[in-house]
């Protein structure tokens, strides 16, 4: 029984510390960033920004390319598909993806990410404005500078 016991614990501790483990998901390129004010919807300047993506299984880790330190953190809390409508479309249709969401400071923000895309929504606290942040895939390994969305053609799309 004693030696049971040590077995036991290393493998209940081994399995929670392999569970803590972020694992890179998929690489994004910001894509588009607008405020929504009541009916008006504003386009912010932005840069792109690469944007890698890991996950535990709990959470999803979202880090600028070169500062991992600055990264947030979401709890997902639906892993069962996100529903998307294809462009001229009425059909909604589920595809793999998951939300998560996070709040801190008063702000709450959503994500939504699947293999091609990730949007995060965020909700400041008092504030009378909605700010979408929207990111595309990029194939992993291609250069900072070369860099474009893999935004999937009609001939891609199942």
């Amino acid at each position: 029984m004693m030696r049971v016991l040590p077995l036991l614990l290393s493998l209940a501790l081994g399995s929670t510390l392999r569970a803590e483990e972020f694992r890179p998901f998929a690489t994004f390129v910001l894509h588009s960033h607008v405020k929504v004010t009541g009916e008006r919807i504003t386009p912010i300047p932005i840069k792109p920004i690469v944007f890698h993506v890991s996950t535990d299984g709990v959470r999803v880790r979202i880090s600028p390319e070169g500062d991992a330190e600055a990264g947030s953190t979401f709890e997902i809390y639906r892993s069962d598909g996100v529903g998307r409508q294809r462009s001229g479309e009425t059909a909604l249709e589920v595809i793999p993806g998951i939300q998560a969401m996070s709040k801190s400071g008063g702000v709450l923000r959503h994500l939504r990410l699947t293999r091609e895309a990730l949007t995060i929504t965020t909700f400041p606290g008092i504030a009378d404005h909605t700010i979408i942040t929207h990111a595309l895939a990029v194939a992993p390994g291609t250069p900072v500078a070369a860099r474009q969305p893999n935004v999937p053609t009609e001939s891609s799309k199942p």
